[in-house]
């Protein structure tokens, strides 16, 4: 994320007064946003004749490490929910190590609210490694599978 997505992050959660928290994860990047507000339970506590007390500074780090997408191809879960790699219990998974997939194939299932969901590649690749475990929960646009573009 860059400082201004970060920066407009921040104005949209402060102005949204439903929302105390927020988490954001994606791959290697992670924030966390918590507001306090008068009627929190979470609110640190002050005492109401405090004296005038220094304000730490905070910092934010961003790992705006870049990655190379060519050498970090993914595919990714369209929704959030639990993940399978077979079709049932006990039957071979749709996928393995070093197998070619082709573009509209089924690479896993995603179960959300009791329906399950096909993920389907969105181009032809080459599996390289599995990145989650049959029956994990997975996140929105959490990478399931490296993958070799072909």
């Amino acid at each position: 994320m860059t400082k201004k997505e970060i920066e407009d992050l921040m104005s949209f959660f402060d102005e949204k007064k439903s929302l105390n928290k927020l988490k954001i994860k994606d791959k290697d990047f992670e924030i966390e946003i918590k507001k306090y507000g008068a009627d929190s339970e979470n609110a640190p506590q002050v005492p109401v004749m405090a004296a005038p007390q220094p304000v730490p500074s905070v910092n934010v780090v961003v790992n705006d490490k870049p990655t190379s997408k060519a050498s970090m191809d993914t595919i990714d879960s369209p929704m959030v929910g639990t993940f399978y790699k077979a079709p049932s219990p006990g039957a071979n998974p749709f996928v393995s190590v070093g197998q070619v997939v082709h573009k509209g194939e089924t690479v896993g299932i995603i179960e959300a609210m009791k329906i399950m969901n096909e993920i389907e590649a969105e181009f032809d690749c080459r599996i390289k490694k599995a990145l989650v475990e049959d029956g994990q929960p997975v996140e929105y646009a959490m990478a399931l599978f490296e993958v070799e573009k072909l």
